[in-house]
């Protein structure tokens, strides 16, 4: 792990903000290896030393992983000075976990948050192919005809055509309000605005969105909106296995 500097490493932790840690530091409250460190740009080897700040031990793990399942209402970003952020369920104090990916305000369901950039990068390249599952409420009678151009792509008003993605409709209903249609769609990319985009360019109306799973990560059950949990070590390695096929 490279080196990185002392109140960096302290704020990553959640031993207070930037600037809490750099005075914790001036006031020779902090030691790296039992000795007291005055410099907050003073770099260290994480792995390699034992710090510890107000008399306590501080420890970073490398990397974290969480999933939410983001309500709507919130944006998918570290920060944001008008809206809520999906940071804000995340139990972790530290400055550097970011959503993988981004869902719609109003969208709901699973999103994964870690730092572990790498990971995040192969989670969300199209060559890696890495399906996407959401549910979908569409307002408009979805059809096999529908399903066949998902198949094959559909124009959304970008240089290429969307990649092939797969359309399950699960019911069509026709109420006092007209057709509602309850689907999965299964998507290999994350265009902005995809799934919306994609169903207007078959006459339809998405009214509601879920994601349901990313690769092996399925939204858990157990999980309300806006509640988060760190990811098991067996969902960590699948995950990781699904972002290195290509």
């Amino acid at each position: 792990m490279k080196k990185i500097r002392l109140d960096k490493y302290l704020a990553d932790a959640g031993a207070g903000t930037r600037s809490e840690v750099k005075k914790y530091i001036s006031k020779a409250q902090v030691q790296v290896n039992g000795k007291t460190v005055l410099n907050p740009a003073e770099k260290i080897e994480p792995e390699e030393v034992e710090v510890c700040c107000l008399g306590q031990v501080v420890h970073v793990d490398r990397y974290e992983y969480y999933l939410l399942h983001k309500p709507a209402g919130c944006v998918s970003a570290t920060e944001d000075v008008r809206e809520r952020t999906v940071m804000e369920f995340v139990p972790s104090r530290r400055k550097d976990l970011f959503p993988v990916g981004r869902l719609d305000k109003d969208t709901e369901g699973l999103l994964l948050i870690t730092n572990d950039g790498e990971l995040a990068h192969r989670l969300l390249a199209p060559r890696r192919h890495v399906p996407k599952q959401y549910f979908a409420q569409i307002k408009g009678k979805m059809t096999q005809e529908d399903a066949q151009k998902f198949r094959q792509g559909v124009e959304i008003g970008e240089k290429n055509p969307t990649l092939p993605a797969k359309l399950e409709i699960l019911s069509v209903e026709n109420g006092e309000e007209g057709w509602i249609s309850c689907i999965n769609l299964t998507i290999e990319e994350g265009k902005f605005h995809q799934i919306k985009r994609m169903v207007q360019a078959v006459g339809k109306e998405v009214i509601y969105l879920k994601r349901i799973s990313m690769g092996p990560l399925y939204l858990d059950e157990n999980l309300e909106r806006g509640q988060c949990r760190p990811l098991t070590e067996k969902e960590i390695e699948l995950l990781k296995k699904a972002a290195t096929k290509s």
